[in-house]
């Protein structure tokens, strides 16, 4: 499989975008799936942490993350908010794509480009997940992408389908034989 890169996380975002909204009118403060934090939280959370990624890249940063904070006004509509993961968004997209070969910017070690797509991608379709749980919607990620980040991500993924393995790797599935996963750290760095 080809590797993954700055149009992965623009679809993954796109995604995100054509399941929520038509939702945009729920209660976004119910809790988001099995998190403490609530739907609109939790699409706050991707938002900081596409911000996060793509400074990390743009700014090659090189030994721990910049000392800023994404924060989005409370006041602001579910709408509103997508529209803010949605930038930022494209602004990682932006940066994998301008990113030179080899290692660029530290996520708990040096990572390339493609190790900081993988990350957007799966923070925005996890995260996905845990708002359409939330909000009551039905949904499932496009297996393509799923199987682009299980690849480039995982190191000893579960013999299933991709999101399952996704879904099993950050807790929030359980698969018969493998003990259930508590606490995790994406590990970018090329293998």
């Amino acid at each position: 499989m080809d590797g993954i890169g700055g149009a992965h996380v623009e679809a993954a975002v796109d995604e995100m975008l054509a399941v929520l909204t038509p939702h945009v009118d729920l209660d976004w403060q119910v809790p988001a799936g099995t998190l403490d934090w609530s739907c609109w939280d939790t699409a706050a959370h991707v938002a900081h942490d596409l911000s996060a990624y793509a400074a990390q890249v743009a700014g090659r940063v090189t030994t721990r993350y910049l000392p800023f904070d994404l924060v989005v006004d409370a006041s602001a509509t579910p709408l509103e908010l997508l529209s803010v993961v949605s930038a930022f968004g494209r602004m990682l997209s932006k940066s994998v794509a301008a990113a030179e070969g080899g290692p660029v910017a530290w996520h708990w070690g040096m990572s390339d480009a493609s190790g900081f797509a993988a990350m957007g991608v799966a923070e925005t379709l996890v995260h996905t997940h845990d708002i359409t749980q939330g909000l009551g919607v039905t949904w499932r990620p496009p297996e393509e992408l799923c199987d682009r980040v299980v690849d480039r991500l995982l190191t000893n993924p579960p013999d299933s389908d991709a999101w399952t393995a996704l879904l099993w790797s950050t807790g929030r599935a359980e698969l018969a034989g493998r003990a259930p996963v508590t606490s995790w750290v994406w590990r970018p760095a090329p293998r």
